[in-house]
């Protein structure tokens, strides 16, 4: 135990490469993109620190362009879930007892090789795995999971601070306890920042997790996991364990020793987890915290005072970027009639010229969906829309899986604000406007706010400030991240922490310091300086 009270400045959030031509950061990572395409990786489960080839493989390949392999993975089972199970017990009995100092040096070092480098081995790898362009990559696999690393880190130091009051003739304290037992990790494909986070915010805490990537972006998954090995994280403290979700799953909730469950998802597999573990509860050793992001129907509403040129930006890039596939993109936005002919003439103009393609083209502005599974369901909405009778597809509306997954850039409207394309979660590049009278403001906020069981993230435009304040107090709890003349996207650490409510999720805020709280259990502790040595109390003496 060292005799001194560190301190971890508050950090400041990574700055973004432009990959701008003539930058040598452009250079840098297309030199590092020819270099990953052209291996082979073998991805193992990662179990106590050891590499574990399971025989049970499957292909990775690029969404952009599905006859070329990135690799293969190995996929766990209820074998493998056992070992990684006590492989993480095994570590927490060293991890959890390390100084704080030690444990955050291991992520403040993670943070600064991937600042540094391995900057451009992680954006290279999201980039052909995910299908993102380089500035999506950035501001995901290298800024966002950055600045994860360093603010939990703060954060940490900022709740140990947190004591209660001590009278004269006791010393109170708070000391910040992990968890006992294990915190299953279960991370989506489409951020990489999200994938090496929730391990490791409850791994920087004193906790040791099962991460079970998705297995769709388990290549850029894989390169976390050894960055992370590469910074010093002890064995067994994360245990990599790509597979199926009911092969990995049902074996981990079947444990007594789950202690926690981190995840980001569909709604439909959150659901069916929070079952497991009810179902379940008598036999953990304890309350297994939950905490989830789902989906979203993520909206803008618009008042007839919007900024249009505004509002056309921040619709093309909030439906559109990373084509659609963000817990946090725009798929339906709402308009009056008074605009609605100035910005469609404007969106339909600027969104034509967007370029769909193979993301090492660094003119593309959208790449590819993520796999079969995702362009079939969303060209499913698509057609349902050619076919309705009560819609119109006014962009797009095209798609091709020859060579890569490919959805044109695809614009709705809906005559009927309760249409399907309004009202399910699509996670594609199909954007539903609902064009609204003017004279019917009011209802229409009610139809933003009653339309969708979620309430992920949305956005109001308008220049006139009590339509601004009314939209504000109306919509309060249709969205957990709101944005006021603004796309409802790209959420920053430290800035706008993230999470939504009802379907949406527990709305616990990664990259804050609430999210670290869930993964701390406070011991309360009372010290007596000067005992009393007489049981008896004043009350109790003769008249």
């Amino acid at each position: 135990m060292a005799n001194a009270y560190f301190e971890i400045r508050e950090p400041e959030n990574e700055p973004v490469n432009s990959y701008a031509p003539g930058t040598p950061e452009r250079s840098a990572l297309k030199d590092e993109l020819e270099r990953l395409k052209n291996e082979t990786v073998e991805i193992p489960a990662i179990i106590g620190g050891e590499e574990v080839k399971t025989g049970n493989t499957e292909d990775v390949v690029m969404p952009h362009n599905h006859g070329h392999k990135l690799g293969t993975v190995h996929l766990c089972g209820e074998k493998e879930v056992k070992m990684a199970e006590e492989a993480a017990l095994e570590a927490r009995k060293k991890w959890a007892d390390m100084p704080w100092e030690h444990r955050a040096s291991v992520f403040k070092k993670a943070a600064d090789l991937l600042s540094g480098p391995w900057r451009y081995t992680i954006n290279a790898a999201t980039m052909l795995g995910q299908s993102k362009t380089p500035h999506q990559s950035e501001i995901d696999a290298v800024a966002e999971l950055v600045d994860f690393f360093r603010y939990n880190s703060y954060y940490l130091t900022q709740i140990y601070q947190d004591q209660p009051y001590s009278p004269d003739g006791m010393w109170n304290r708070s000391e910040y306890r992990p968890l006992e037992g294990f915190v299953f990790a279960v991370t989506p494909f489409n951020f990489t920042s999200i994938a090496g986070n929730l391990p490791t915010a409850p791994a920087i805490c004193g906790n040791v997790a099962l991460w079970k990537p998705a297995t769709s972006s388990v290549y850029s998954s894989y390169f976390v996991m050894k960055l992370l090995e590469e910074a010093g994280l002890p064995k067994g403290v994360v245990n990599f364990i790509p597979g199926s979700g009911a092969d990995v799953g049902n074996p981990v909730m079947n444990s007594e020793n789950l202690s926690g469950l981190h995840f980001t998802g569909s709604t439909a597999t959150f659901q069916h987890l929070w079952k497991q573990i009810a179902n379940n509860i008598e036999k953990y050793k304890t309350y297994p915290r939950i905490v989830g992001e789902t989906g979203g129907k993520d909206f803008i509403f618009a008042h007839k005072s919007s900024d249009v040129d505004a509002l056309v930006v921040a619709a093309l890039r909030a439906a559109y970027e990373y084509q659609g596939q963000k817990c946090s993109a725009a798929s339906r936005i709402y308009i009056p009639e008074s605009i609605w002919s100035e910005f469609s003439e404007q969106f339909l103009e600027e969104a034509q010229k967007i370029k769909m393609g193979d993301v090492e083209d660094f003119s593309t502005f959208m790449g590819a969906v993520i796999d079969q599974k995702a362009f079939d369901n969303i060209t499913s909405y698509i057609d349902y829309a050619k076919e309705a009778d009560d819609a119109e597809i006014l962009l797009g509306g095209e798609y091709d899986d020859s060579e890569g997954y490919f959805v044109q850039p695809t614009l709705v409207r809906a005559h009927d604000p309760k249409f399907k394309t309004m009202e399910e979660e699509i996670f594609g590049p199909v954007l539903t406007v609902y064009v609204y009278e003017d004279a019917k403001f009011e209802e229409t906020l009610e139809l933003c706010d009653t339309t969708s069981p979620y309430a992920l993230t949305g956005s109001i435009f308008a220049q006139d400030r009590d339509a601004l304040k009314h939209m504000s107090d109306y919509l309060r709890q249709a969205a957990g991240n709101f944005y006021i003349n603004d796309k409802p996207t790209a959420a920053v650490v430290n800035q706008q922490p993230f999470g939504g409510a009802r379907k949406s999720g527990t709305n616990d805020k990664a990259g804050s310091a609430a999210n670290l709280m869930r993964w701390l259990s406070v011991r309360s502790i009372k010290e007596s300086t000067v005992p009393p040595k007489d049981w008896t109390y004043p009350y109790m003496g003769d008249e």
